[in-house]
């Protein structure tokens, strides 16, 4: 359902924004997360590394706190609009952070 492909996404363009800022090619462990938890790490792991600029594209808290891998076996009627428009919208601010990320890398 669109609800997991916007989790996994968020997910993939914050992988990638960190390996921007200097994480390896191969995630480490502690990063080796979905996007739920993945998005406090990507916050601390951005500002460590001069990557404030970022963390200014992407929404305030943490909008994907109750999405879950597990939701792609639930049946549709468990979700409704009201809860899957903050993961759409935060997985659109960071797909535009992997943008910016890339003209970053790219001048």
């Amino acid at each position: 359902n669109a609800d997991q492909l916007y989790g996994f996404s968020a997910e993939c363009g914050l992988k990638a924004v960190m390996r921007s800022l200097g994480m390896p090619d191969e995630t480490p462990r502690p990063y080796r997360k979905h996007v739920q938890e993945l998005w406090p790490l990507f916050q601390d792991f951005a500002a460590d590394r001069k990557g404030v600029r970022y963390l200014e594209l992407l929404p305030n808290g943490e909008p994907f706190t109750d999405w879950s891998p597990a939701g792609r076996y639930a049946h549709r009627d468990r979700f409704d609009e009201a809860a899957v428009n903050p993961h759409r919208e935060a997985a659109r601010q960071v797909r535009r952070m992997v943008g910016s990320a890339a003209q970053d890398d790219n001048p």
